[in-house]
């Protein structure tokens, strides 16, 4: 019975080393998202809904049951799958990625939604300006050293388009949380920076089943 997990933004599979070495269990599928430190499929749309369809494909091809397990970006996708495909796991666990109609974006998630300001804010993203930043919300030096150095123009790209499909994803997710059937457990920091914790009581409370 694999677990899965789904990395956030912007953010590689490498995220999720630490808590690995740390598990006593070795059916562990990490995937690594089109974009995030690899290259698109050809014909592959870097939107919501083209990476939510993707996630659904790779769980086709692995023999559960599995538990699904996202973070941040990637949580929110958990959320989306589990509730267009709520067979396809045996459990969920997600956090850190509202989903509700109240919810309004951080500051820089509206700067990427903007067209011209995004691609800005991206050019001016550096390596080193990018480690510091990801250092200063508790990854490791080194650990953040590596994902600013995969986030090259694919990634830049993928997290512009993916963050503008998803301006209004509220409005178009939050009705199928009523589909969700498996378990989940919701996780989130009280002090998180980007959303207050009330919001993962009201996403537990939407997907109760």
């Amino acid at each position: 019975m694999p677990a899965v997990f789904v990395h956030g933004v912007p953010d590689t599979a490498r995220v999720w080393q630490p808590l690995l070495a740390q598990l006593k269990r070795s059916d562990v599928v990490c995937l690594s998202l089109p974009g995030f430190g690899n290259a698109r499929p050809v014909g592959f749309t870097p939107d919501k809904d083209g990476y939510a369809a993707w996630i659904v494909d790779q769980l086709k091809k692995i023999d559960g049951p599995i538990d699904l397990v996202g973070h941040d970006w990637g949580s929110l996708l958990v959320t989306r799958v589990v509730s267009i495909a709520p067979t396809l796991v045996r459990t969920w666990s997600g956090g850190a990625a509202p989903l509700d109609p109240a919810y309004v974006w951080h500051d820089t998630a509206q700067i990427w939604q903007t067209r011209g300001k995004g691609e800005e804010l991206m050019k001016m993203m550096s390596a080193d300006l990018m480690a510091g930043g990801l250092a200063a919300q508790g990854i490791p030096p080194a650990e953040a050293r590596e994902t600013a150095r995969l986030m090259d123009d694919e990634m830049k790209t993928c997290i512009l388009a993916l963050y503008r499909s998803a301006v209004g994803v509220a409005a178009d997710w939050f009705a199928d949380l009523k589909k969700v059937s498996a378990p989940g457990l919701i996780l989130w920091g009280e002090n998180d920076p980007y959303a207050p914790s009330h919001f993962g009581e009201k996403l537990a409370a939407n997907t109760k089943g």
